[in-house]
C-alpha cells in the first residue's frame, strides 16, 4: 500500500491521519474516533511537496483541491501548529527523494515529471513587480486582496461590513452588534465630538467613516487604494444621510498633503506597512494631526519575533508583502516620534469568534461564493479564516489597539474612562 511507503519516507508519524489516493490510510500519532483525516486526491499533491517543501506546496495542493480535509479544519490545523510550532517540517534531500519514488512507482516516471512541471506557481498567488513598499507595488498588493468582489465581502462580513475584530460581550453575540461595539470603542477612545476631522486611513467599505459621521457629527475623511471599496463606501454615506460629512479618497497615506486632523484612526491597515516604513507611517500621521490629536491604531502583531519568510500561505495567496512584528516596534516609533502613548489595548480573544463568524458565512453561502469568486479562491478563504483563528487562538498573533497623542499640546483625554468600555452607543447627531 502507497501508505506504509509513504510514512516510511517521511520519517515520522503525522499529528493527523492521511488517506491517499489508493485509500490506504497513514494513521495519525494520536488515537480517536474525532481526529480529523487530510484527504491526498492525486499524486499531484506529493508533487507539490516535492518541488516546494513547505506551507506553500500543501497551500497549492489545497487551492487546487488535490487535499482536502474530512472532519474540523480547525483541529487539524491546530494539531499541525503544535506539532511543528518549535520545529518546522521540511524535509531533507534523501526524503524529498524518497517522495518522488513513491509518486513514480505509483503514476510512473513521465507522469510525475508531468506533475512535477505542473505543481509550479499557482495563478491565484500574487505577482508584484517593482521596488518593495513602493506605491506602485503597494497598491498592487492591496488591490490583489481587495479587489475582489464587494458582493463576496458582503456574503463573508455581514451587513456591517467590518473586515476587522469584533469586540464580543459575550461568545455568542451576533457578528454585526459585536461589530457596531467595535466601531463605537474606537471613537470613544478617541473622545471624537461633533465638527472635529477624522482621518481613517484604509478605510475599506467606509463603515468607520460614516459611523463617527452619524453617530458623532465628526467631519470625516477616509482612504483607500481600492477603487470598489471606495465606490461602496459613498453609496453607503450617501444611504446613510451623511454624505455631506464624509469624503472618501483613493490615496496612499504617503500622498496626503492636506489638512490638520483631530482624531485619526487606522484600522487593520498598518499590517500592510512594512517595518522598514514603520517610522515614515507613523511621522506622516504625526504630521496630519493637530499638537494634542489622538491616533489609534489597531493592528495585527506577532507575539514572537520570528519572520516565517516570504514563502508562506498568507503571504503568496492572501496578503502578498504583508508584515507583523511586535508591537513594541510601533511603541518605538511612536516615542520617537514625539507621540505619548496613552493606551494600549489586546482583542486577541476577540479575534478567533470573529473569524469563525465569517467562516460560518463563507460556509453557509459557499456555492455563492464559488459563483462571485470561483472555487479555487473560496477554498483559500476557507483555509486562510480556519488557519487564522488558529494562529490567534494559540497566540502565535495577536491584535492590539493603541492609542497615542501627539504632544504639544493636552490631548483632553478624561482620567477615568469608564465611557470607553459602555455598551451604549450614542444618540445620532
Amino acid at each position: 500500500m502507497i501508505a506504509d511507503t509513504l510514512g516510511a519516507a517521511l520519517d515520522r508519524d503525522p499529528p493527523v491521519a492521511v488517506r491517499l489516493w489508493d485509500g490506504s490510510l497513514l494513521p495519525g500519532r494520536d488515537e480517536g474516533s474525532d481526529l480529523p483525516t487530510v484527504v491526498v486526491r492525486s499524486p499531484r499533491a506529493l508533487a507539490a511537496l516535492v518541488r516546494e517543501p513547505s506551507q506553500l506546496g500543501l497551500a497549492r495542493a489545497w487551492a487546487s483541491g488535490l487535499v482536502d480535509v474530512e472532519g474540523d479544519l480547525e483541529e487539524a490545523l491546530r494539531r499541525g501548529f503544535l506539532a511543528f510550532r518549535d520545529e518546522p517540517w521540511r524535509p531533507s534531500w534523501p526524503q524529498r527523494l524518497r517522495l518522488v519514488t513513491v509518486v513514480a512507482r505509483a503514476v510512473g516516471v513521465g507522469a510525475l515529471l508531468a506533475d512535477l512541471t505542473s505543481a509550479g506557481r499557482h495563478s491565484l498567488e500574487a505577482r508584484l513587480r517593482g521596488r518593495r513598499r513602493s506605491l506602485g507595488r503597494d497598491r498592487a498588493a492591496v488591490r490583489h486582496h481587495y479587489d475582489v468582489s464587494n458582493d463576496f465581502y458582503r456574503l463573508i462580513l455581514g451587513p456591517t461590513m467590518v473586515y476587522s475584530c469584533a469586540y464580543f460581550e459575550h461568545d455568542d453575540e451576533p457578528l454585526e452588534s459585536a461589530q457596531e461595539r467595535k466601531l463605537d470603542l474606537v471613537c470613544r477612545k478617541l473622545a471624537l465630538a461633533p465638527g472635529e476631522r477624522f482621518l481613517d486611513i484604509g478605510c475599506g467599505w467606509g463603515s468607520l467613516v460614516v459611523h463617527a459621521a452619524s453617530r458623532y457629527g465628526a467631519r470625516a475623511l477616509g482612504i483607500t487604494l481600492s477603487e470598489p471599496q471606495a465606490e461602496l463606501a459613498r453609496e453607503r454615506a450617501r444611504e446613510a444621510g451623511v454624505a455631506d460629512r464624509c469624503e472618501i479618497l483613493v490615496a496612499d497615506y504617503r500622498e496626503l498633503r492636506r489638512g490638520e486632523f483631530d482624531k485619526v484612526a487606522s484600522i487593520g491597515m498598518y499590517e500592510h506597512v512594512g517595518r522598514e516604513r514603520l517610522g515614515e507611517y507613523v511621522r506622516r500621521v504625526r504630521d496630519l494631526l493637530r499638537p494634542g490629536g489622538l491616533f489609534l491604531n489597531h493592528g495585527i502583531a506577532r507575539l514572537r519575533p520570528i519572520d516565517p519568510g516570504p514563502d508562506t500561505f498568507i503571504r503568496r495567496y492572501v496578503f502578498p508583502d504583508g508584515d507583523l512584528h511586535p508591537l513594541g516596534y510601533l511603541v518605538r516609533e511612536l516615542e520617537q516620534a514625539d507621540f505619548e502613548l496613552v493606551d494600549v489595548e489586546s482583542l486577541r480573544e476577540h479575534y478567533p469568534l470573529t473569524l469563525r463568524c465569517w467562516r460560518a458565512n463563507l460556509e453557509r453561502e459557499f456555492a455563492t461564493a464559488t459563483t462571485l469568486v470561483g472555487e479555487e479562491r473560496a477554498r483559500i478563504w476557507r483555509l486562510y479564516l480556519a488557519a487564522s483563528a488558529v494562529g490567534f487562538e494559540c497566540g502565535e498573533i495577536t491584535v492590539f489597539q493603541t492609542l497615542a497623542a501627539r504632544r504639544g499640546a493636552d490631548h483632553g483625554l478624561p482620567r477615568f474612562r469608564r465611557r470607553w468600555l459602555a455598551g451604549s452607543v450614542p444618540a445620532s447627531v
